[in-house]
């Protein structure tokens, strides 16, 4: 048998037969795994909660031919306990998840870059540090961005002329110049893209300062690019609360 150990965030969780579950994890050295916890369901299991839905743990496994099982593991934060009582919040959490696994359709890909996104997420949200929408925002638009697909904000994304442009395409690439627009374009306004732009680089002073309406518009226009992306929307995510 061989074991292995890592780190991981739990994604999801499925039933298997009577008493175990499948658990879907992002690790942090060996990418998105899938493992079986056996004997989880009873009452009687050593590890059963800290292997549910956003918790950051220290775990143990050993090879298997279709699923690798869970043998061994220690809690390093529960980040879904943190979140379960803030609906908001735990909606924005459920979506982080989701995009995670669907960010890291390859199993056994390392995916250090998507992992440390999730975590910082994570606890950001539990430590309320900022508006739970804006953890989100940020956290698809890096994501996009680690995957290669990151929208340009202040150069036209096909002839690379500076900007700002009043045009933002998604299959463009993002904004683009009067010249290179295609059809259907979207014109928001120079603060969203100003606001998509801190989300990005992380200069939080600037999208914690920004007006609503500018925040409502970067989340329709981010939503509908990881769309254009992933080729179809995340379920969890019109269960997020905007107030």
């Amino acid at each position: 048998m061989s074991l292995y150990r890592d780190e991981a965030i739990i994604l999801r969780t499925q039933k298997l037969g009577e008493a175990d579950r499948i658990i879907t994890m992002l690790t942090r050295e060996h990418g998105r795994i899938r493992g079986v916890a056996k004997g989880v369901r009873r009452t009687k299991s050593k590890f059963g909660a800290r292997l549910e839905p956003g918790s950051h743990v220290d775990i143990q496994l050993y090879t298997g031919k279709t699923f690798d099982t869970v043998t061994q593991v220690e809690a390093i934060m529960n980040y879904g306990e943190a979140l379960t009582f803030d609906y908001q919040r735990w909606t924005v959490a459920s979506a982080i998840l989701e995009a995670a696994e669907r960010f890291t359709s390859q199993e056994n890909e390392p995916a250090v870059q998507e992992f440390q996104l999730v975590t910082g997420g994570m606890k950001a949200l539990a430590e309320n540090r900022y508006d739970p929408l804006l953890i989100l925002d940020a956290f698809l638009l890096r994501s996009l961005a680690v995957a290669g697909y990151a929208p340009s904000m202040t150069i036209c994304s096909r002839c690379e002329k500076d900007g700002p442009h009043r045009y933002f395409s998604l299959v463009g690439g993002g904004s683009v110049c009067a010249e290179c627009r295609p059809s259907a374009c979207a014109t928001p306004a120079a603060e969203t893209l100003d606001l998509m732009g801190a989300l990005l680089s992380s200069d939080w002073e600037t999208a914690s300062s920004s007006e609503p309406r500018y925040r409502r518009e970067a989340s329709g226009l981010i939503a509908a690019y990881l769309q254009w992306h992933l080729e179809r929307g995340l379920r969890s995510l019109p269960m997020v609360e905007r107030v």
